[in-house]
């Protein structure tokens, strides 16, 4: 009996030596050489193509037991972050984890855009809690979600995703999701990111969808905006789209926000494609405000990237196509380096104070790095152009960003920086391998305006 006694201790003790150990990983912190900021998705790959990746902190807990107390290669990749080359031509580092230690990793940003984290997802600080560091965080249940749209509505910042997928199953929600934030003029711009999205759930915690038109198939949304009434009242406001597949649209339309049962609700249909024409342009894509100086007209203009429709600054000019006035934008702009035509995808505008320029940021359709992973700077005068020639400011190297969206209700037009974010996808990319815990997420970056690399798409 005493003989049993003695086994069962020393296999608890064993157990509880194993599950120490398995707490203590080699804490590995990546940060920028340059401004010492962490820098979420870096990857550090071993030998044998372990990988780990950075979490918003830009920490990587290392756990392989196997790999404690030696000489440890990592190959260093980063989509715009790297190391220079060894005599061999590798990019890394070595490294000798021990249980409990920790490292400084220093990374090279060869874009001009800083990535200051990613906004949604989970495991947002994972690597993190793993070493015992931002315990308090809580993620918001979302493991995926498309594309952003982003208004201020009565106070408040209102964020509304796509298809967006949950733990349970991979196209948890199809009718956006949405969520609120307060509105702040310090939102974060530097790492690491923590915006805690108070997000519209089900009864029973699931995030749910808040567009849930009638009509078969999904509900995507575009060109979300609030517009004051006639009555002064503000009104959320989107064109909806309902969608068959494989990815198309039957019936597009007008939709607004109802206050008290938290969703959009259809205000008009505008196209069906049991009608047998064309579909019409609509208000949607990313929306732009102006005053027109001359007349004093306020406008709001429309377009993905650049504008192709606008209307008055007014919910009823807004409601009413009969209104709606096209515009003529290009489909190209000149590269400042090397004068090659940039064909432009998907992305936004703003007023820059800053700059005293209208501001347009894009992916370029069939990049050199990936087919839509490379972004573009340009400047204009005008919202209607001509617009200057275009400077790249980020590749994603065989991965998607598309649909990136600038935020001037996140950092107000007098700031020296813009912030935008895009869906961060291997989708259009066949070789390319899931990046763990940021696939099919949203990512906010930095673009600084005195950058002296973007002085070449300045517009005097």
């Amino acid at each position: 009996m005493k003989m049993k006694t003695k086994l069962t201790t020393l296999f608890l003790l064993s157990a509880s030596l194993c599950t120490l150990q398995a707490l203590e990983p080699f804490r590995i912190q990546v940060v920028d050489r340059q401004s010492g900021w962490p820098v979420p998705l870096v990857e550090l790959k071993t030998v044998g193509y372990v990988r780990y990746l950075s979490d918003n902190a830009g920490v990587i807990a290392f756990d392989d037991p196997d790999l404690m107390d030696q000489e440890v290669w990592f190959d260093i990749s980063g989509h715009g972050y790297t190391v220079p080359k060894d005599g061999f031509g590798y990019r890394g580092v070595r490294l000798k984890p021990t249980p409990g230690g920790e490292a400084t990793v220093k990374v090279d940003r060869e874009s001009i855009a800083r990535r200051i984290g990613r906004l949604t997802g989970s495991g947002l600080f994972g690597e993190s809690k793993k070493c015992g560091l931002m315990l308090d965080w809580e993620d918001t249940g979302v493991i995926g979600c498309d594309t952003v749209q982003t208004a201020l509505y009565k106070g408040e910042v209102f964020w509304a995703w796509g298809d967006t997928s949950l733990p349970h199953y991979p196209l948890g929600v199809f009718h956006t999701t949405a969520a609120i934030t307060p509105f702040t003029a310090s939102f974060p711009a530097e790492p690491p990111l923590q915006v805690q999205f108070n997000l519209f759930r089900e009864a029973n915690g699931r995030p749910r969808g808040v567009a849930k038109l009638p009509g078969d198939g999904p509900t995507w949304i575009s060109g979300t905006l609030t517009l004051k009434d006639k009555n002064g009242e503000e009104q959320l406001c989107t064109v909806y789209n309902k969608i068959n597949p494989p990815l198309e649209p039957y019936e597009r339309g007008l939709a607004r926000w109802n206050d008290e049962s938290k969703e959009f609700e259809r205000s008009r249909i505008v196209w069906e494609k049991s009608s047998g024409q064309r579909s019409p342009t609509l208000p949607d894509g990313h929306p732009a405000f102006w005053r027109d100086e001359e007349t004093g007209i306020e406008w709001v203009f429309f377009g993905d990237p650049l504008p192709r429709l606008k209307c008055k600054a007014t919910f009823e000019d807004w409601s009413n196509p009969d209104a709606w006035e096209k515009v003529e934008s290009p489909r190209t702009l000149t590269s400042a380096t090397d004068e090659q035509e940039v064909r432009l995808h998907t992305g936004s505008i703003q007023w820059s104070e800053y700059r005293k320029r209208w501001v347009a940021l894009f992916v370029q359709s069939g990049g050199k790095s990936s087919y839509l992973g490379d972004l573009w700077y340009a400047e204009a005068r005008s919202p209607l152009g001509p617009w200057g020639k275009a400077v790249p400011i980020l590749s994603h190297d065989r991965y998607t960003f598309y649909n990136p969206r600038l935020h001037p209700e996140l950092a107000p037009a007098d700031k020296p920086y813009l912030l935008f974010e895009g869906t961060y996808t291997m989708t259009f990319e066949g070789r390319a391998f899931p990046t763990a815990r940021y696939e099919y997420n949203q990512i906010l970056y930095r673009l600084d305006l005195d950058e002296p690399k973007l002085k070449p798409a300045f517009v005097d």
